[in-house]
């Protein structure tokens, strides 16, 4: 019987460790992206820490977000902000290079993209 290494992505990246190097990367982009800026706080501290919280739920780590926040209601969350294709593009664009950077290996680079994808697709509320 094959013995199964990691429960889910959390795990399999590294954890904590994982989910802080990413998001640190992360936001380091955001705040130079000129699409991005307009619709981000001068100040990303408490946006990266919810989106720490987040992307260790998401990724099936703690239900650290839920215990924060609530539940995540992710578009709700997101129409005060005009998401156009354009910036979903861009978000995920920093979130590529982040993986990149953070050296986090297939096959968990592709499914988070795709994970990602479809909840970046799913925010998107304004046209270009």
């Amino acid at each position: 019987m094959k013995e199964i290494k990691h429960r889910n992505i959390y795990d399999a990246i590294g954890g904590s460790d994982a989910i802080d190097r990413i998001v640190t990367l992360f936001y380091e982009r955001v705040g130079r992206h000129p699409d991005l800026i307009p619709i981000f706080p001068d100040d990303l501290t408490e946006t990266a820490r919810k989106q720490r919280l987040f992307l260790t739920q998401f990724f099936g780590g703690p239900r650290l977000y839920e215990e924060d926040r609530g539940h995540p209601m992710l578009r709700r969350r997101h129409l005060p902000f005009p998401i156009t294709p354009t910036r979903r593009d861009a978000w995920l664009h920093c979130m590529e290079e982040a993986l990149l950077e953070a050296n986090i290996q297939e096959p968990y680079h592709t499914v988070i993209i795709e994970k990602l994808t479809m909840t970046a697709n799913h925010m998107m509320n304004t046209p270009d």
